[in-house]
Formats: C-alpha cells, sequence, structure tokens
C-alpha cells in the first residue's frame, strides 16, 4: 500500500501544489489548512457546548435536589425530554424547525449557536444527574449543618454541599466532557465545517481515504485526551487529603 501525504499542500480549487502547504495571507487554500480550520470548528464547537453543558446541567442537578417540588419537577422533565431524544434529532430541531417557529433564531443567531445549544442542553441532561448523584451522596446531616449554622438553602449549596459533590463528580463529569468531542461530529449534518465534514468530502475529492481519516482521528483523540489531562490536572489539585481517590 502507498500513502500520498502530498495532496495536503494541494491547493482545494485547482489541485496544483502551494509551496510550504500554506496559501498566502493565511487563506483557506490548501488541504492542510482546511483540516486545521475544521480543527478549530470542532474545538469551538465542543468547548463552547461544554460550557453550556457544565453551566445548565449543574443548575438542573441543584433543582432536583431542592425541597422545592416545582424546581424538582422541573429539572426532573428537563433531564427526561433531552435525554431521551437522539442527538442528531435535537440538531435537526435546533437547526431547521426552532428557527422556522421563530424567526429571529434563524436571522440573528448563527447556525454553530444553535449546535452548540443542542449539543450542550443534550448533555446537560447527563451531567444534571450526575450532578444530583453527588449531592444525595453526601451525608444529609452536612445540609442540616449548613442550615443550622444560619446559611440560607443557596448558601448551604454553594459553601457545603456542591463544593464536595463536585470534587465526587469529576470522574463522570470527565468522561461526558471527552464524550461532547465526539458528539461534535454530528454538527456535519447540518454543514458545520468541522472535522467530520471535512473528512466526508475532502475523501470525496481527493480519494485519499486512508491519509485524511487517520489524521482526522488523531486530531479527535488528542482533543480529548487533552480535556482528559485537564480533567486529571484539576482533580488532583481539588482532592482533599485524607479522602481517597490517591495520595
Amino acid at each position: 500500500m502507498s500513502w500520498d501525504w502530498q495532496f495536503y499542500c494541494n491547493d482545494t480549487a485547482t489541485g496544483e501544489a502551494v509551496a510550504g502547504c500554506f496559501g498566502p495571507g493565511g487563506k483557506e487554500q490548501t488541504y492542510l489548512q482546511w483540516m486545521l480550520n475544521a480543527w478549530g470548528w470542532t474545538l469551538s464547537v465542543s468547548l463552547l457546548a461544554l460550557l453550556v453543558a457544565l453551566v445548565v446541567g449543574s443548575l438542573i442537578g441543584i433543582a432536583r435536589t431542592t425541597p422545592n417540588k416545582w424546581l424538582a419537577r422541573f429539572g426532573e422533565a428537563w433531564t427526561e425530554l433531552f435525554r431521551n431524544i437522539p442527538l442528531l434529532v435535537q440538531v435537526f430541531l435546533w437547526y431547521h424547525v426552532l428557527p422556522a417557529l421563530f424567526p429571529v433564531l434563524r436571522d440573528a443567531v448563527p447556525p454553530s449557536v444553535l449546535v452548540v445549544c443542542a449539543l450542550g442542553f443534550f448533555t446537560s441532561a447527563r451531567i444534571g444527574e450526575q450532578v444530583k448523584a453527588g449531592i444525595q451522596t453526601l451525608p444529609r446531616g452536612q445540609r442540616y449543618a449548613g442550615q443550622a449554622l444560619g446559611m440560607t438553602l443557596p448558601q448551604t449549596y454553594r459553601f457545603v454541599l456542591l463544593p464536595m459533590a463536585f470534587r465526587i463528580v469529576i470522574p463522570p463529569l470527565t468522561s461526558e466532557s471527552m464524550n461532547i468531542v465526539k458528539n461534535s461530529a454530528v454538527a456535519f449534518a447540518v454543514s458545520i465545517p468541522e472535522l467530520a465534514q471535512f473528512a466526508q468530502q475532502a475523501s470525496e475529492e481527493t480519494s485519499h481515504f486512508e491519509e485524511i481519516f487517520i489524521p482526522v482521528t488523531a486530531l479527535y483523540f488528542i482533543s480529548a485526551f487533552a480535556i482528559n489531562r485537564v480533567a486529571k490536572f484539576i482533580e488532583a489539585r481539588v482532592r482533599i487529603p485524607g479522602s481517597g481517590g490517591g495520595k
């Protein structure tokens, strides 16, 4: 088998070789530039969706453990709704259906933002479940102790429950953070120019399937592994001595 990697230096429009593999002025002209730009889109969508998922998922997890039954029911409904609809269906709903129902989304919101919302809300249901489990793992006396000290319920969550709960759920949150990088590949279905779309389109144009999918796979691995290392670093930094999980 003979692999040809030189095509990455070819102009995407003309097929002619470009010296140095980068077009003049940093414009997207070669397949290498196209792949790096697609990687940037993948990272942008993944990290923004992760931010949305962490914020919304944490609020949903908190709501499901509060004594307010309406908040708890809202959290349960949110989790069941977004967890039980396939991600690809949610992406199409955000990209096609909601803009048709609410024209302001079509006119003022970039498609990539809609994909970020779809991916973030889908993952928020899973993170909400984990945050809820982390809070419920704590002894019930911790909540009572915080309130006995004169703290309000929000203060009890902020200073007593959440610092411990988040330490407990860092491992599953790490898995969800890595999954969000992989799940970002569904964005190609609505023409977001990320890695999966690059791999599909470039392989059809050049017929260099192995040479395209091997680097794309490596970039997905590097992205997910980098998130894993950051999460491991955070876990080590916030670990309470003597609480287990390592020395």
